[in-house]
């Protein structure tokens, strides 16, 4: 049975474990020795680099694995980056079709011993015209016997197609012990914008018609995320109820290069890396022309006001820091209910990537236990 590690190697949203490039890479002479001398000639050079108002100067540096997570969690962050997951460009439809099948296939490889070792059943669907998984445990708490989740998956709109796509509905159905919804939308070359919304939008309103919508929620990862809270948004805009809470995890909320993490956290992303690669591509894809602020592309600038509430998972290293942050503080300013976990170290959906971490279990527990508090628990009415 493949081991929980080879699962590293195959995740959602671009989502292949990967490396800290100023580990990788030639350094210059590295962080400030204990020398006083050292440190002075550095204390002047910078002073004198960052004497007037403008972009910060900063040396070369060498950012060490932290010592404050778990052992696995410190393997993940060690990991060099996964190419071509994070920088690909492929030069066609069939080049890019080629690429996203070959990752879908190593993605979904080890899906099944996972399910069996985690408990839990998938079981094939189709809602609301749509390929999807009903993925439950095995055994499904009483509290959440008449609970519904439909999850979004991440990959820049362009990877994780079918089952690849569920991993992320694996692990909440283990760890949360919910019945999720995963539903394998529409994506680019073939099918750019708004195909995934239209596909969103016909599961949400097929899941109505199963639970009640105070006993649902939405949640998924990166491209996942950007997606729920758009989701939101139009949802509301077509007079449907809405869930009692959404859980964005690191959400693709911006489709533009807009906010401080993208450069504060570029090469130290051991995941996503730089938006200089193919997250620049897929967006223009998937966008087709559009205007990528549009609030169904880019949910930031969006009205945020009457939105679930949320919980948004984010980490110190994630290149999506700040469309995390941002998406936080607006949900906030619109009045909504909305709670911020942020995770040592952590790169891009870093959290996905080894069910054994103790940081995954973590993750999936908070978010656990926000849904808890504010999903309703009785049977629809007849």
């Amino acid at each position: 049975m493949p081991g929980p590690r080879r699962l590293a190697a195959l995740l959602l949203a671009f989502a292949l474990p990967t490396a800290v490039l100023a580990q990788q890479q030639p350094q210059p002479a590295g962080p400030p020795s204990a020398d006083a001398s050292d440190f002075a000639r550095m204390e002047a050079a910078q002073n004198a680099a960052n004497a007037a108002p403008g972009p910060r100067t900063v040396p070369g540096r060498r950012i060490p694995v932290p010592g404050t997570v778990s052992p696995e969690f410190q393997a993940a962050i060690a990991a060099p980056y996964k190419t071509p997951a994070w920088n690909a460009d492929p030069g066609n439809a069939a080049e890019w079709k080629a690429l996203v099948a070959k990752l879908a296939a190593q993605t979904a490889a080890p899906l099944p011993a996972l399910r069996e070792r985690l408990g839990v059943v998938s079981t094939p669907e189709v809602i609301g015209g749509v390929k999807a998984w009903i993925i439950a445990p095995k055994v499904v708490p009483e509290r959440n016997r008449h609970r519904l989740l439909v999850h979004i998956h991440g990959g820049g709109y362009v990877y994780n197609p079918g089952e690849a796509g569920t991993l992320e509905a694996v692990l909440m159905a283990a760890f949360g012990g919910f019945t999720v919804i995963s539903f394998d939308y529409r994506m680019p070359p073939d099918a750019p914008y708004p195909a995934a919304m239209d596909d969103a939008m016909a599961v949400w309103k097929a899941a109505l018609a199963l639970q009640p919508a105070g006993n649902m929620a939405v949640f998924g990862t990166s491209t996942g995320g950007g997606m729920t809270l758009a989701l939101m948004l139009r949802a509301r805009r077509e007079g449907l109820a809405l869930p009692a809470a959404i859980a964005p995890g690191t959400p693709w909320s911006d489709l533009t290069e807009t906010g401080d993490s993208y450069k504060a956290n570029e090469w130290l992303d051991n995941v996503l890396v730089s938006y200089d690669g193919v997250l620049t591509r897929a967006a223009k894809l998937y966008a087709d022309g559009h205007d990528l602020r549009d609030p169904q592309l880019s949910p930031i600038y969006g009205d945020l006001r009457g939105l679930p509430p949320t919980i948004l998972t984010t980490g110190t290293r994630d290149l999506f820091l700040s469309n995390t942050v941002r998406t936080h503080r607006k949900l906030r300013q619109a009045g909504v209910d909305a709670s911020l976990q942020v995770f040592e170290g952590m790169s891009h959906a870093q959290y996905l990537f080894d069910p054994d971490a103790p940081e995954t279990r973590e993750v999936f527990t908070e978010i656990a236990a926000f849904l808890d508090k504010h999903l309703g628990t009785a049977a629809k009415a007849p």
